[in-house]
């Protein structure tokens, strides 16, 4: 595999985990990472491995309003069936007490190449700024579909 097939494919490993967050994809989001895989956001949360992780990102996810989060290309540095990266993020929600809460960060990210693809070994989140005044726009979808990215049966 050439250096430019394998960064499509970790690029297209960190928008999938963007993806599965938006949409409560919470299988799909756990099988992004290793057996051993590790998703850390200090200080709120630290889970290793797929079944921790579902739970996390599951119990995470309820205590939100609604949650964007927009992920931004970064340095990717292979080395054979290993590699290191950073992506950077922005994002912001509301979550369901009505406080809210918006920031930029980096994700610092370890991947390996398995038989199923580029997973994540390690990703570390490290908030960079922080907002908490409180968001005034509403809650939107697109026409025809339902929240969460279903297409509506009406």
């Amino acid at each position: 595999m050439t250096a430019f097939e394998n960064r499509v494919e970790i690029e297209a490993l960190r928008g999938d985990f963007t993806d599965a967050g938006m949409v409560r994809d919470y299988d799909r989001f756990a099988s992004l990472f290793t057996a051993d895989g590790r998703w850390c956001i200090p200080p709120v949360a630290d889970f290793t491995g797929p079944g921790e992780i579902r739970a996390g990102i599951e119990r995470l996810q309820a205590h939100w309003e609604f949650f964007v989060q927009t992920a931004h290309p970064g340095v990717i540095r292979i080395d054979g069936d290993t590699a290191t990266g950073r992506a950077y993020i922005a994002e912001f929600g509301r979550f369901r007490d009505g406080s809210s809460h918006a920031n930029h960060a980096i994700y610092h990210d370890r991947y390996r190449r398995t038989p199923d693809g580029w997973r994540f070994t390690e990703r570390v989140y490290e908030m960079r700024y922080v907002d908490e005044t409180p968001l005034l726009g509403k809650i939107s979808s697109a026409p025809g579909s339902a929240p969460g990215g279903a297409a509506s049966s009406g």
